[in-house]
């Protein structure tokens, strides 16, 4: 009984270590937020003293001088849209594949397996060509993109979730008179709705953060996200606005922490309830 007890606090105190270790570079990046360029550089793990606190001034900068707000709406844009049509294409594809007992429906799940472990550096370069040849270099067109690159692990959650829902369900509503489309959306949809809240919590964490698929396909004259602003801060001949890069990365972090941490346990139930069968 004491031996498990140590055992026990010996794991608390590593883990919160652990925890220690991976919040710390949230809370170097915030009180850095708060300092001149030039003490962050030859400073950057104190606290901000009188000589070195800013203030709010290089939030400000972020927001006057960089676009920030207007990095803000595109990338809110991309991810809401994105995520929205992930969803509903997603799913109804996976119930598709799953009740269609065909070789071309098994084909297609394969497939869309198969993109998960293709690796991104392969495809980049046809990518950004097929997306000139194409005009899809608008954040509309990027949805589109979207929605082919968050196939693969949407399509495998839904894929598993569907394999678990009776069949008897959707053949009581087919008797009642419901055509496919309403039996998908009024009986299959709200029953996967732990999938649905666990695909879209992956693939908002994903979207927000993603830089290299909108730097290699938007216009960059016209259309920034919050990770192309950080990476334009960067100046010429080196020079970097380490403050307002900081608080960039503030602004940029909270809401999607916030949005993980309010939502976290829905992934759990979500995986959880699709691997019941498959």
């Amino acid at each position: 009984m004491k031996t498990k007890k140590l055992l026990g606090r010996l794991a608390t105190v590593f883990f919160s270590l652990l925890c220690v270790a991976y919040i710390s570079p949230l809370f170097i990046v915030l009180i850095n937020s708060f300092k001149k360029k030039t003490a962050i550089s030859l400073e950057p793990f104190r606290l901000p003293t009188a000589e070195t606190f800013v203030g709010l001034q290089n939030y400000i900068a972020d927001i006057q001088q960089y676009g920030f707000l207007e990095a803000v709406g595109w990338t809110v844009l991309l991810t809401v849209g994105s995520v929205l049509v992930i969803l509903l294409c997603t799913s109804m594809f996976a119930w598709f594949i799953t009740r269609v007992n065909a070789w071309y429906t098994r084909l297609l799940y394969l497939l869309c397996v198969f993109s998960m472990v293709v690796p991104f550096q392969m495809v980049m370069f046809t990518l950004s060509k097929t997306t000139d040849t194409l005009r899809l270099g608008t954040p509309w067109g990027l949805i589109i993109i979207y929605l082919g690159f968050g196939a693969g692990l949407a399509v495998f959650m839904f894929c598993g979730f569907v394999k678990s829902i009776p069949l008897g369900i959707e053949e009581a509503a087919m008797i009642d008179g419901c055509t496919p489309l309403r039996t998908f959306f009024s009986v299959v949809l709200p029953i996967m709705k732990p999938t649905y809240i666990s695909v879209g919590i992956l693939e908002t964490m994903w979207i927000w953060n993603d830089f290299l698929l909108p730097y290699l396909t938007l216009d960059r004259n016209r259309y920034n996200t919050i990770s192309m602003v950080v990476q334009n801060m960067q100046g010429s001949y080196g020079r970097v606005d380490m403050g307002a890069i900081m608080a960039c990365l503030v602004m940029a972090v909270i809401p999607v922490v916030v949005f993980y941490l309010s939502c976290q346990k829905h992934i759990i139930k979500g995986v959880a309830a699709g691997a019941v069968k498959g």
